[in-house]
């Protein structure tokens, strides 16, 4: 059988990374699930009842595994990168008056918490900031996380959020019991 796995090997498998090559356009994907192919080639070899359906069986389980790799993969698009989204003035307002908000209560947090929350933002690895506030790396995710945690809270308290079906912010209004530090929206009061 393996000599027979051998032979398949040399005889298809050009052809099939090729097919493979025109569906996926990644070389180093391609190469992966050409592997996929030959495993299952491997491990089923002896359920192919007819010898001479060989070559429709393997592009059958190219396809399949071509199908599996494109449901693995998150949805995404190709964008060019010199496009630029058309501005919206209400969104672009939602945008800076939250970003004032999280300033504020960013500085309402603890010293310990607001510190390694300000060096994880500016791309401090968790590593460093551990090392520069004495603690292990656990500890550094820890104090990072927690400081995370406590600002989301603070503002889940302090204001009403709408969020659309991705996740992204649509509109939020302070609540009743606002704590003053979230930015209102026009005519908003807190």
């Amino acid at each position: 059988m393996e000599k027979q796995l051998e032979s398949i090997w040399h005889e298809f498998s050009g052809n099939l990374r090729r097919f493979i090559l025109k569906r996926v356009r990644d070389e180093q994907a391609a190469d992966d699930i050409l592997q996929e192919v030959f495993i299952k080639v491997h491990q089923h070899l002896g359920t192919l009842a007819d010898e001479t359906r060989l070559e429709s069986w393997l592009y059958q389980i190219t396809r399949n595994a071509i199908a599996d790799h494109y449901r693995r993969q998150p949805a995404a698009l190709d964008l060019d990168e010199d496009l630029v989204l058309a501005e919206d003035d209400e969104d672009d307002g939602l945008q800076v008056a939250l970003a004032a908000s999280l300033g504020r209560m960013i500085e309402g947090l603890p010293d310990e918490y607001r510190t390694a929350l300000v060096m994880d933002s500016e791309g401090v690895p968790q590593a460093e900031i551990g090392a520069r506030m004495g603690l292990s790396l656990s500890g550094a995710k820890s104090r990072v996380q927690r400081a995370r945690a406590k600002l989301r809270d603070m503002l889940f308290d302090c204001c009403h959020f709408e969020f659309d079906r991705r996740g992204a912010v649509i509109d939020y209004h302070p609540r009743e019991q606002c704590c003053n530090q979230c930015a209102c929206l026009a005519g908003a009061s807190c």
